[in-house]
């Protein structure tokens, strides 16, 4: 292998490893509702799509612990399959995820899952997250009205399909100027 093919393999692995960190340390920061965990896997123009929130980073942090701390004593996200696209400085991201949690209300636990669906951009020699959308798919809580409500904007905003129309083949993934502001009290 010569030099330059060495370097741009090199370059590849340090990228996928840099994002996937990238994705633990957002996760780990939601859990531990450590403000600058969750934000360090971001650029701060990011802007994210939750469903019932689009906006900043650092809004959306706001918004979310908020709603962590009044539903949840605790939370455990699990980054699951992970998919990755590098386009030079840029990368188009799928992964899975599952949440559970140890609900304050009834029911006492709950599980869901869904997938975050990322472009990242390398800046300066660092990866994070320039647009996100997170997409809910599916609560094995029956009874769960928080996840119930979730769910349900999830797919009032997005398709979720089994085929190249689905959000996760967008490129590049961008989120909807006109959805931005929306925040929606759960």
């Amino acid at each position: 292998m010569d030099n330059a093919n060495l370097e741009a393999t090199l370059d590849y692995v340090k990228s996928r490893w840099d994002i996937v960190d990238c994705v633990n340390r957002y996760t780990r920061g939601m859990d531990r509702l450590d403000r600058e965990s969750a934000l360090s896997a971001f650029h701060e123009d990011a802007v994210l799509d939750y469903g019932v929130f689009v906006g900043s980073p650092a809004e959306f942090f706001d918004y979310f612990s908020e709603l962590h701390r009044h539903h949840h004593h605790s939370t455990n996200h699990m980054i699951c399959n992970h998919v990755c696209d590098l386009d030079g400085d840029a990368a188009h991201t799928e992964t899975y995820f599952a949440v559970a949690n140890n609900n304050v209300g009834d029911p006492p636990f709950s599980l869901a899952g869904g997938r975050y669906v990322d472009r990242f951009e390398r800046r300066d020699g660092r990866w994070a997250i320039a647009a996100r959308l997170c997409i809910g798919e599916w609560d094995a809580t029956p009874g769960n009205e928080l996840a119930e409500t979730l769910i349900a904007k999830f797919k009032e905003v997005f398709s979720i399909s089994r085929d190249r129309n689905d959000a996760s083949y967008r490129r590049p993934l961008n989120v909807d100027p006109a959805r931005i502001g929306t925040n929606i009290a759960v």
